[in-house]
Order: structure tokens, then C-alpha cells, then sequence
């Protein structure tokens, strides 16, 4: 078992240009043991946002603190702490920040992806 503070889990590197503003924690995964899952906090600065994508693997997404929005297929949807999402297989999605302050998620994939 682990206990850990998020904020003092190392930042990954990103390498990806299509990332603006996004800093990613790996809080739960190979490191602690994790062979199923990987949770990861995200925190996404004004104006920032993940690159719009999909892949083969569901996820599920825990809104933290500051306000969002979820870009899709279906349109953009806002998002507020306190909210939940499904993110299925192969669905196109985006995460931006909307707001002034810093946008913070979990997200949670499976292992190996």
C-alpha cells in the first residue's frame, strides 16, 4: 500500500507539440506496483488543452478543480468539479481549460497504454 501527496509526484516529460499547457502526474501505476491501471492528475494551465485524439482504450476521467470542457464528436460540454466522464474505445475527445485558474483531473487508463 501507498499513500502519496499528488503534487509531490515528478511531472512527466511531454513530447507531444499538440499539448499545450497540460502537466501530467503519474500518482498510481508501474512505479507503485499497479498492474491493471494507471491513474494520472492532470492539471491544465489557462488556455491549455489536450490534443484532440482517440485510441482503442476506455477512460475515466474525475474532474478536481477549475472549469473545462470536454470537446467531442458531440460537441463541446462543460466541465465542473465534482464531474464524472466516460470516455469509451475509439471516441474522439479533447480536454481544454476554460477558465482562469488551473483546470485538474484524474484520469484513469490501463496499464500498458
Amino acid at each position: 500500500m501507498k499513500v502519496q501527496a499528488w503534487r509531490k509526484v515528478p511531472e512527466e516529460p511531454i513530447s507531444d507539440p499538440e499539448l499545450r499547457g497540460v502537466h501530467i502526474r503519474i500518482v498510481a501505476g508501474p512505479r507503485e506496483g499497479a498492474r491493471n491501471f494507471v491513474m494520472r492528475v492532470f492539471e491544465v494551465d489557462p488556455g491549455g488543452h489536450t490534443p484532440r485524439h482517440n485510441h482503442e482504450w476506455e477512460h475515466e476521467v474525475f474532474v478536481l478543480a477549475g472549469e473545462g470542457s470536454l470537446v467531442s464528436a458531440e460537441g463541446e460540454r462543460p466541465l465542473r468539479p465534482g464531474d464524472a466522464v466516460f470516455i469509451a474505445g475509439g471516441e474522439d475527445h479533447q480536454f481544454r481549460n476554460t477558465g482562469s485558474q488551473a483546470f485538474q483531473f484524474i484520469c484513469v487508463i490501463p496499464a500498458g497504454k
